[in-house]
This record gives structure tokens, C-alpha cells and sequence, in this order.
């Protein structure tokens, strides 16, 4: 894949400081690999965010990098099988890691500290502000999109218990979230033959 330019100094340790955290998720990548679960999320987040906007931002890449930032510590299941209950966990997720990562990027071992500007920003993107408008929150929602269908969709659909209509469904979703630019580089995915005709069954209607 493609390569990000390179951070300075204070936006690197704060991946560091980042990536000290994804270790500490107890949930394996699967059963065959033992990496932490964020560890090879926020790996899979860089890798396509080099190919989505292959010169993103200092603030793009920590943002990219902390999506999803400590979420085994509250799950799905705290919350209704619902949609609300989705659409609620969801909301408290980003706004928990965006009030997270802002604490953790104000580590004295961050030197020199990271503007305060960058700061908010960074929370922004993690909250997904201004999605419509804002193109770095798009790159972001983007390559969350991508990461889901690359390195989660197949094993999504055989733990959810979730049937096909539903299924494409959800697809379809992923899809009208993403830009022309990610639509093209998804439908470029060497992607299972099963994930095939579920987008293809998604993108009919």
C-alpha cells in the first residue's frame, strides 16, 4: 500500500501514546491471531488512509489512528438490542474517545504540545462533525467504511446472527456514507464472493 508522509516528532509520539493504548484491549483480532482487536484496526485505518488521501494531515493520521479509541470498555451489549440503543452507543462512543484522545494528547510526554487548534480538531474528526462539509471527515468516514469491508465484513456477517436482508441493508448503508472516491477504491477490493453479491445485491435498489 501506499505510504503517509511522514509525522513530526510530537504528532508520532502521540500515535505512540495511542497505539500503548490499543494494546491493552483484552478481545483477539480472531481466534487464529492474537493481536489486540484496535491494534489491528488502527493498523488496517492507517494502511487505507494512505490510500484514500495519500497526504493527509498530521491531524487526519492521529484522528485516523484513534478511531474506535478504548472501545471494549463500553460495548454494544451495555446497551438495547435496538436501534436507538445502536444509534445511542454509538454517540457516547465517539464522544467518549474524542474527550479521551484530547486528554491523551495533552501528555506531558508530547513535546512540544500539539496546538491547541489541532487538538480540537482531532476530537472533531473523531466525532465525525460536519460530515457533509468537511473534507477530512469524510476521508476519515471513508476509510472506516473501507477497513469494515476489507478486514471485518466476513466475520461480521458470520457472528451477528444478522440475515441477508438485513445484511445488505447495512451495506447499502456503508455505501451512501461513502464519497465517489471511496466507492471506487472499495468496488477495486479484492473482496470474498460472498461480500460480492451482497454488494452487488446492496447496490441494486
Amino acid at each position: 500500500m501506499a505510504n503517509l508522509p511522514t509525522l513530526p516528532g510530537n504528532y508520532a509520539r502521540a500515535v505512540e501514546l495511542i497505539d500503548e493504548a490499543h494494546a491493552l484491549d483484552p478481545r483477539p483480532s480472531s481466534p487464529e491471531d492474537p493481536t489486540p482487536f484496535e491494534t489491528r484496526y488502527a493498523r488496517r485505518m492507517t494502511q487505507w488512509l494512505a490510500v484514500r488521501s495519500p497526504d493527509a494531515s498530521p491531524v487526519l493520521q492521529v484522528a485516523c489512528r484513534a478511531q474506535h479509541f478504548r472501545r471494549w470498555e463500553d460495548p454494544r451489549s451495555n446497551y438495547p438490542m435496538t436501534k436507538a440503543g445502536y444509534l445511542t452507543w454509538r454517540s457516547k462512543q465517539k464522544s467518549r474517545a474524542a474527550a479521551a484522545v484530547s486528554e491523551l494528547l495533552a501528555s506531558p510526554s508530547v513535546q512540544p504540545p500539539i496546538p491547541a487548534d489541532d487538538v480540537s480538531r482531532i476530537a472533531a474528526l473523531i466525532r465525525k462533525e460536519n460530515l457533509a462539509t468537511n473534507e477530512e471527515t469524510q476521508a476519515l468516514e471513508d476509510v472506516a467504511c473501507l477497513v469494515f469491508l476489507d478486514d471485518q465484513f466476513d466475520q461480521f456477517e458470520k457472528e451477528s446472527g444478522i440475515d441477508e436482508e438485513k445484511m445488505v441493508g447495512i451495506l447499502r448503508k456503508t455505501w451512501g456514507k461513502m464519497s465517489e472516491e471511496g466507492r471506487r477504491l472499495a468496488i477495486g477490493m479484492e473482496l470474498s464472493e460472498r461480500a460480492k453479491k451482497l454488494i452487488g445485491k446492496a447496490l441494486e435498489s
